[in-house]
């Protein structure tokens, strides 16, 4: 499925990738409707069918958890691979909704390891609280770089840059213009200190919220120096399963923190990486920079690193290459305590489970953030987990 907000384009492919079906069809009540009933005269029994979506964490998510709930089994297609398969096939690498669909199904075909589509209402109450805190501190920095710009044309010199609501509303104090400009400058300026005194109370409340959430889960990242509730949540969030990757090594490639081989004949050298999930590793880098602040451990590999001859950007990515070790190391430590307690509580949130847990249903009622999700349709390598006695 190449999937939009209002249509998805599909196409209907066998195992040995014969094109026996598709069309497109629109994403309202009656569309869906009319999709699936396509679907089943091709393919009635919906054991035999997966269902491979483009995006599943943008503009296919909608779609994805409506075939979800609909009782199909569905897998994420990444848009990357299915452009890839766009460029290596025939037509001249024609971009139309048709031939998107028909990448999505080459690769759904073809590649193993691909996520398969859970819906998981814990997760999804922490994407959207985390998503929420996001927009808040994106609202919060544009006021306060709109606040400063202001101060300094009504304030010689300008405010200090740390500055709180409170400390700006005295500065304002200060001031009495006399012109119609300054006068407005100043009721603007009002008008922006208020705004970021609602602004910063619906972060505190948003933070109190995601600490709690976070600290419901079990997870130990709060536990690490420079992970606080909105890094920790982005983290459950986007990992959703740390045993989908095999090692450290491959976690660190997803996230960004992995160097990239730049070398040529005698040459050895590497180049940051600017690939993979840029939000996880912004949130490495929040940690790296909380920790460079403080007498830690990673300060002090810092330094190590420093006097090895190393730049302070070289420095930097080495150590947010050990923090990507640790925060794995934390999750699948989670993991096989979470595993542990499955195994005590009931078959219920073990992983490879018959009876609540699938592709096609719904989650464990009682799974913790860092178990095990329920495996692709195709088998893939992952971290086994070890037994705790």
């Amino acid at each position: 499925m190449d999937p939009h907000k209002r249509s998805a384009t599909i196409e209907v492919m066998t195992g040995d990738e014969t094109v026996i079906g598709g069309g497109r069809f629109d994403t309202d009540l009656a569309g869906f409707a009319a999709m699936r009933r396509y679907v089943n005269q091709i393919r009635p029994d919906i054991e035999d069918r997966v269902w491979a979506v483009e995006g599943c964490n943008g503009i296919g998510h909608h779609i994805a958890m409506r075939l979800l709930a609909a009782g199909e089994q569905v897998i994420d297609v990444p848009p990357k691979m299915s452009a890839r398969a766009r460029v290596f096939s025939t037509g001249q690498g024609r971009k139309t909704d048709a031939t998107d669909a028909h990448s999505v199904a080459l690769v759904g075909t073809r590649m193993s390891g691909l996520r398969p589509v859970v819906n998981d209402e814990q997760l999804a109450v922490l994407r959207l609280l985390v998503d929420r805190r996001r927009s808040l501190g994106e609202d919060h920095t544009r006021m306060i770089s709109q606040l400063h710009a202001l101060l300094l044309e009504l304030i010689p010199g300008g405010a200090k840059k740390s500055l709180s609501a409170a400390q700006a509303k005295t500065l304002l104090a200060t001031v009495r213009p006399r012109d119609v400009v300054g006068k407005t400058r100043r009721r603007v300026a009002a008008e922006l200190i208020t705004d970021l005194e609602r602004v910063y109370a619906r972060k505190k409340a948003a933070d109190k919220e995601l600490k709690e959430l976070v600290a419901a889960t079990g997870t130990s990242l709060l536990d690490l120096h420079g992970i606080g509730p909105s890094g920790a949540a982005r983290l459950l969030v986007e990992v959703a399963d740390i045993t989908r990757f095999p090692n450290r090594d491959h976690f660190a490639s997803w996230n960004g923190t992995a160097p990239i081989d730049a070398s040529s004949g005698d040459n050895v050298r590497h180049r940051l990486s600017r690939a993979g999930n840029r939000q996880i590793n912004r949130t490495l880098h929040i940690m790296a920079t909380v920790q460079l602040r403080n007498d830690t451990e990673g300060r002090r590999y810092y330094d190590r690193r420093r006097a090895d001859g190393k730049t302070p950007m070289e420095a930097m990515r080495a150590l947010k290459r050990r923090l990507s070790n640790i925060v794995y190391r934390a999750m699948l430590d989670d993991a096989v305590r979470a595993s542990a307690a499955a195994e005590v509580t009931g078959p219920g949130g073990q992983r490879g489970s018959d009876s609540d847990s699938s592709a096609t249903g719904s989650q464990p009622q009682h799974r913790l953030f860092g178990q095990a999700t329920p495996g692709p349709v195709t088998p893939q390598p992952r971290t086994p987990l070890p037994r705790v006695s």
